[in-house]
């Protein structure tokens, strides 16, 4: 057993009595409906996450504890964003026109409680591991697919052996361009990330590594090591943030994390809205909350430090960018901006006539110079 997997097995919460145990039974009144909510989807929690845990309630306990809210389903669904309809064979979700999404792994180090596949994360029998042939078949058969997206569970949790299988075969296949991997590793257990597997990883460029941090506490010393040391491979590194109530939903918190996020040479890539899923409703903020965020961060920091906010569309609609509103009004003469001052500024359009596009150059004035005498 690796040192990573021993750490993961040994040192792990991974029931309610280690709860308990860890920060008293006044923190868990009702036991015996807290375990429905583990029953309804699997629950562990690194040794690293555990760490950070400061207080019950704080931003890290939220987002990784099992809570009672858990079980008041209101307006969520199991397959909020309908993944399931668009797969056409195990472990393939293929909505977007020139990519797919590959399911390698069933299981996670930590199991964020906001999860969306919680329908299936968790359960081999849901990601099943014996039957990725068709999968494979399925990515080679459709050359449209340029950039495959793999996935779980997480992908990171295989050992270097089944990666190097997998990523080989992606490898042969001759339109795949892009290889991409979506991990929580670097947060929730940075001593997977190993000298060997950063090797492996670089073998197989153009590879590129999405990870996944919510709040700034998660980005631990260990966490920063880990992501440099597979930005030092080469890997180019995004992040996909959440936004969550009571974990990172106010433009302070935000800001720092996307500040942290780069000095740990990691560019914020997308900030989601939490999805409609059954189970993790009360992660949820309004739509305005994020957008409040984003005119916190436009304008107010680096343009690296701001990544796109998205609704992924419930029912499999995808993702919809959701921006704040600069444009104030648009004619065929003008369009009235507002920047992020609130400022009003005027932008002239360019005019046509006769279908071609005139730049009109001002006029040029002449030089004035001494005026000469007339005989």
């Amino acid at each position: 057993m690796a040192e990573w997997q021993r750490v993961l097995h040994e040192r792990s919460l991974s029931t309610l009595r280690q709860l308990v145990e860890k920060f008293g039974a006044q923190h868990f009144p009702d036991l015996e409906r807290l375990q429905q909510a583990v029953d309804n989807f699997e629950f562990r929690i690194s040794p690293p996450m555990v760490d950070l845990i400061k207080e019950p309630g704080d931003p890290i306990w939220r987002q990784y504890v099992p809570d009672l809210q858990e079980l008041d389903v209101v307006e969520g669904v199991l397959d909020s964003l309908g993944e399931d309809a668009d797969s056409p064979v195990p472990n393939i979700t293929h909505r977007y026109p020139d990519r797919a999404l590959f399911l390698v792994s069933p299981v996670c180090a930590t199991y964020c409680r906001f999860c969306t596949r919680r329908r299936k994360v968790g359960d081999p029998e849901k990601i099943p591991m014996s039957q990725f042939e068709s999968a494979f078949r399925y990515l080679e058969e459709h050359t449209e697919i340029r950039d495959v997206i793999m996935s779980g569970g997480d992908p990171l949790l295989l050992n270097d052996r089944r990666l190097a299988v997998i990523l080989t075969r992606l490898r042969s296949i001759p339109h795949i361009q892009i290889i991409r991997i979506g991990s929580r590793i670097p947060c929730h257990l940075p001593e997977r990330i190993t000298p060997e597997l950063c090797a492996l990883l670089k073998r197989f460029h153009p590879l590129f590594i999405n990870t996944h941090f919510n709040h700034p506490d998660e980005l631990t010393p260990a966490a920063v090591a880990a992501l440099g040391m597979l930005a030092d491979a080469g890997i180019p590194l995004g992040c996909q943030t959440v936004l969550l109530k009571g974990v990172n939903d106010t433009p302070a918190v935000m800001m720092e994390l996307m500040h942290r996020l780069l000095m740990a040479r990691v560019r914020p890539y997308y900030i989601y809205m939490a999805d409609q899923v059954a189970g993790a409703e009360h992660f949820r903020t309004s739509v305005q909350t994020g957008i409040e965020i984003m005119q916190a961060l436009r304008g107010w920091t680096s343009g690296l430090a701001i990544p796109y906010f998205v609704i992924d569309a419930p029912g499999g609609g995808g993702k919809i960018p959701i921006l704040p509103e600069y444009v104030e009004s648009m004619n065929e003469d003008e369009v009235v901006l507002r920047n992020f001052r609130g400022e009003r500024y005027v932008y002239r359009q360019p005019r046509e006539e006769g279908g071609v596009l005139d730049l009109k150059k001002p006029r040029r004035r002449a030089a004035k110079g001494p005026k000469r005498r007339t005989a």
